[in-house]
């Protein structure tokens, strides 16, 4: 062989290595931006009962209730302090998150359901959970539903359809039989929890459609406990259910799910969403024996406490399971700290529940639904960032449809705005939209940067002024400059008259239109009532 063939056969072969050296390394670039491990994260949503804004210390260095698994997810994520629930209450709130739509579009336009109330998610409704488990993912919700499922009912009985049922109707449906459209009707692989409010019947745990333990006993429980002169409401309870197993029961569940899930993730690359709606710190104020006492306040913060370290012992197990770097872990509230607490007693000891906002739940003041409301997603979310804009919980829909890359239709998510720009820190990410509030009584305020107007003359719920109570010289409408006066001591509207008209004619359309994203007009949009409360509802909790 002559030399110039050697050469030629020895670039041939030097060639061929490269070529495969190439395909190697475009081959484990492809494996790398594999878009089921890097494009559809876990998506874990903790929602704590009546929480309160100033519960959480990272939100209220002022505040007297150590929260420190709290302040350390804020130190690894970002923390949003202009964070809104879609009502002053329970239901409504819930309904939104799911949804991406307010409650008040659909029938519950005031107050909640109660633990018999039927389903309230309209039937072929999309939701979070049926987004994501068409998209591969498997579901899981575990704690307090109160959306409503359908049990079965005895002949000739009935439950209240929008509201709590009275003692009366407490044994009105069978609870032997299978529950109908709970939340494996809406898109959840796996349920276990409670059909309402602690303070709700039936006291026993639900798990996918049936009771895990039927009701067979009337019992109540103190609302606060050592304080029996206050009692939830008295009705079927199974035999050993105790309002203070609640709260362990439930993080013993979540922690066992991740665990489950991690191993599912990493053998068949399937991503999860956990929604976890807590029952506490609710009533009935139930602490465990080891937390009595430790905050030094009342019984309401050692209960915040004991929260605190089970939302502290669920994100220790995504991060034992080596899961935090493909897991977006939001932890928020439903609406404000609830006076029942003890609001008043913890403010002569120095601590605010609802920080520097007026009111507290059920209240269109800002006390009453501005919440915390903390996200972590390591290697997206930079360490100890803020987010000082405006959402809603009801963005949750829209921020994963963005995250999965899924394009939600006109029928879905007509009131939810992708935060996933705020999450990334991009610089330009754009400002939501006019948001609205509601009160527990169905009074509505819209906030639009910083002005924010108020559709009646008092708080709306249970706040002084409360609804019918109101100064006979009061204005019929609020206005106030968050900006220059977060505690809402000023109404502006009579020297702002320009403003009111202006976001008067947004709040009409927004209402019109049926949705507050772009997109086609709804034709179902629910008729409202603007300037009065349609419906009471004194009990809401």
């Amino acid at each position: 062989m002559s030399t110039d063939q050697s050469i030629e056969t020895m670039m041939k072969r030097v060639l061929l290595l490269l070529v495969g050296a190439l395909l190697l390394f475009s081959s484990s670039l492809l494996m790398a931006a594999d878009p089921g491990e890097v494009s559809r994260p876990n998506v874990i949503f903790i929602l704590c009962d009546d929480l309160g804004y100033g519960d959480v210390k990272c939100l209220n260095p002022a505040g007297k209730i150590p929260t420190p698994r709290f302040d350390r997810l804020a130190a690894e994520g970002m923390v949003f302090t202009d964070a809104h629930s879609g009502s002053a209450v329970c239901s409504p709130t819930r309904y939104g998150v799911m949804t991406g739509r307010y409650s008040w579009r659909s029938k519950l336009q005031s107050g909640v359901l109660g633990g018999l109330s039927p389903r309230l998610i309209e039937p072929g409704r999309l939701t979070v959970a049926q987004m994501l488990k068409d998209a591969g993912y498997h579901t899981a919700c575990i704690g307090k539903w109160h959306l409503g499922m359908d049990w079965v009912k005895l002949p000739g009985k009935q439950v209240t359809e929008l509201g709590i049922e009275p003692l009366e109707q407490n044994r009105n449906v069978d609870y032997a039989q299978p529950i109908a459209n709970g939340p494996n009707a809406v898109g959840f692989d796996h349920y276990f929890g409670i059909s309402a409010s602690l303070d709700m019947v039936p006291y026993t745990f639900i798990e996918n459609d049936h009771v895990t333990a039927l009701p067979t006993e009337d019992r109540s429980f103190e609302m606060v406990l050592g304080i029996a002169k206050n009692t939830t409401r008295k009705g079927p309870a199974a035999p050993g259910f105790e309002a203070i197993d609640v709260l362990p029961r439930l993080t013993e569940r979540a922690i066992s799910t991740i665990d489950a899930r991690a191993i599912a993730s990493k053998e068949q690359k399937q991503p999860f969403f956990l929604y976890l709606p807590l029952a506490s710190p609710h009533t009935p104020v139930v602490a465990t024996p080891e937390w009595r006492g430790k905050s030094g306040l009342n019984p309401y913060a050692d209960f915040v406490m004991q929260t605190d370290e089970s939302i502290g012992r669920i994100i220790d197990a995504i991060d034992r399971n080596g899961l935090a770097e493909n897991t977006l872990v939001i932890v928020t509230s439903d609406n404000g700290c609830a006076p029942y607490a003890g609001i008043a007693e913890m403010i002569r000891k120095g601590h605010h529940p609802s920080y520097h906002f007026r009111g507290a739940k059920a209240d269109i003041y800002e006390g009453g639904h501005r919440i915390p409301f903390i996200a972590r997603w390591k290697g997206v979310v930079s360490p100890g960032s803020k987010f000082d804009r405006t959402i809603f919980l009801g963005d949750l829909m829209a921020t994963c449809a963005e995250i999965i890359g899924y394009k939600l239709p006109d029928t879905a998510g007509e009131d939810s705005f992708s935060f996933l720009s705020a999450l990334r820190g991009t610089p330009e990410a754009p400002a939501r939209p006019a948001v609205i509030h509601h009160s527990a009584r169905g009074e509505f305020a819209i906030r639009d940067g910083r002005w924010k107007l108020i559709f009646g003359p008092g708080s709306g719920g249970w706040s002084d002024p409360k609804p019918g109570e109101e100064p006979p010289d009061a204005l019929p409408v609020q206005l106030y400059d968050l900006e220059t006066d977060i505690g809402e001591q000023r109404n502006l509207a009579s020297q702002n008259p320009e403003e009111v008209t202006r976001l008067s004619l947004l709040f009409e359309k927004l209402i019109a239109d049926g949705r507050s994203t772009p997109g086609a007009a709804q034709s179902n949009a629910v008729p409202i009532t603007i300037w009065k409360n349609p419906r009471p509802a004194a009990n809401a909790r």
